[in-house]
């Protein structure tokens, strides 16, 4: 491809990362004829920022969400997804911590090693199995779900999957096809568990609702609904045949 004029190439990084957060890749800029003595000269002048090896902020060196996200995509490659709790925050299932590193998943026989970036690993992505949330590709809801089973604490995992059936953004339809499909994953026994509940998971939101939650289950009393809509009021606990 013919190297771009100067005007040119700024008008390209400025397409570019308008539609990727404001972040841009090394390999994306040449694709697309910004030399590489252009991409040497704006690094020299700030007006590119480098934030891992071959990924740049485009004018700015601000990390806001989901710039990092993407950044993180761009460095590991083609068939890089966020993934585990960094996944879980992109669904807003997790407050987002900037500190926190960015997890990836990448399908390669190793996960590259970058700043910030707490690599996985997987043979392949079925299809599906990834997703675009605010253009970055991230697992999808179920995958996700899959994936930090067996890091989260047992309320707030079922807090989440009660919290993404209520969205729709899986069903149980959903979360069984990932157990079906990775049956030796860590995470499965506990999805099992929480899908074969009675009244399926709650959508707990205190100590206090899950302490309630764990007597009526252990007292084998009748699944009660959690945080339900009665007319204008959500009530925290309903049975509604009584």
């Amino acid at each position: 491809m013919a190297r771009t004029s100067d005007d040119g190439a700024d008008w390209v990084i400025a397409r570019i990362a308008t539609r990727q957060h404001g972040v841009v890749s090394r390999t994306q800029l040449l694709g697309a004829g910004v030399g590489r003595h252009q991409i040497e000269h704006r690094l020299a002048s700030g007006r590119l920022h480098p934030v891992h090896r071959g990924v740049y902020r485009v004018g700015h060196q601000a990390p806001g969400p989901p710039a990092r996200e993407m950044a993180a995509v761009l460095a590991c490659g083609p068939g890089a997804a966020i993934s585990h709790r960094s996944a879980a925050r992109m669904w807003e299932w997790i407050e987002r911590d900037p500190g926190a590193p960015i997890e990836m998943t990448v399908t390669r026989s190793r996960a590259p090693r970058l700043r910030g970036v707490r690599g996985h690993r997987t043979t392949r992505f079925d299809r599906g199995d990834v997703v675009l949330v605010a253009r970055v590709p991230t697992t999808s809801p179920a995958r996700t779900v899959l994936d930090v089973a067996p890091i989260l604490p047992a309320h707030q995992l079922e807090r989440i999957v009660a919290e993404a059936q209520v969205r729709r953004l899986v069903d149980h339809g959903a979360i069984r096809d990932q157990i079906d499909r990775n049956p030796g994953r860590p995470g499965t026994p506990a999805l099992r568990s929480l899908l074969d509940l009675d009244g399926g998971p709650a959508p707990t939101r205190s100590e206090a609702e899950r302490r309630l939650v764990r007597l009526l289950r252990a007292a084998d009393l009748p699944a009660p609904l959690v945080n339900a809509r009665v007319g204008r009021f959500e009530v925290d606990f309903l049975l509604p045949e009584h």
